[in-house]
């Protein structure tokens, strides 16, 4: 998992949400904290993040309610909370060596996932085939163009280019690189009808996004 990783953490109990964030941060996660579902709604907004930890009130409910307004990370739930039946949970008390092996869990299973068609575009994306059809028309990609459109797919709004960078190849933010920029051009040379003018992979503020 990058250093970088960014992690939602709702929690109501002051004095946990504030020992989960200095830890997390300590293993190197950026750590946004909220107090309530609505706080975490609003961060939502701010980017996409690697997971969610939730430890409110009927945090079934709450992921539910993030996953609509855009949230497309595996959630943990910290506690007995309704909706755990059908999300990953944490019962409390925990120890934080334990949360962190679940988050490696959630990691592993989730970049193992994504394998089902879905829409980009005017094609029909296959990640497991690594390939984009459009009619006849079948585009091959290769294994970091399949990776980037699966990320950029499950994260909704603009990726910057550092998240995407570690997202999909780990790299840290030391690393001077122009590794990315030279996939999005011939990943655009496959897909685009005008290259100069993408109408599918957008740049757009410091970073990439899939048009709605």
């Amino acid at each position: 998992m990058p250093n970088t990783a960014r992690i939602l953490l709702a929690e109501a109990d002051t004095v946990l949400r504030d020992s989960l964030a200095e830890q997390l941060q300590h293993e190197g996660y950026a750590v946004v904290a909220a107090c309530s579902g609505e706080d975490a709604a609003h961060a939502v907004h701010s980017g996409p993040f690697a997971f969610a930890i939730i430890g409110l009130e009927n945090g079934g409910g709450v992921a539910t309610d993030l996953r609509a307004v855009g949230l497309a990370c595996p959630v943990l739930l910290l506690g007995d909370s309704e909706g755990a039946t059908t999300q990953e949970s944490l019962a409390k008390p925990f120890r934080f060596s334990a949360l962190l092996a679940r988050l490696r869990a959630l990691s592993t299973h989730h970049a193992g996932g994504g394998d089902a068609a879905v829409r980009i575009g005017p094609y029909t994306f296959h990640p497991s085939a690594k390939l984009l059809q459009a009619g006849a028309r079948k585009v091959r990609l290769t294994e970091m163009e399949t990776n980037i459109l699966k990320f950029l797919h499950a994260n909704a709004g603009t990726v910057p280019r550092e998240i995407l960078l570690h997202e999909v190849w780990g790299y840290g933010p030391a690393v001077a690189t122009h590794t990315l920029e030279t996939h999005i051009y011939r990943l655009r040379k496959k897909i685009e009808r005008d290259p100069a003018r993408a109408q599918i992979l957008l740049t757009e503020g410091g970073g990439y996004r899939l048009s709605a």
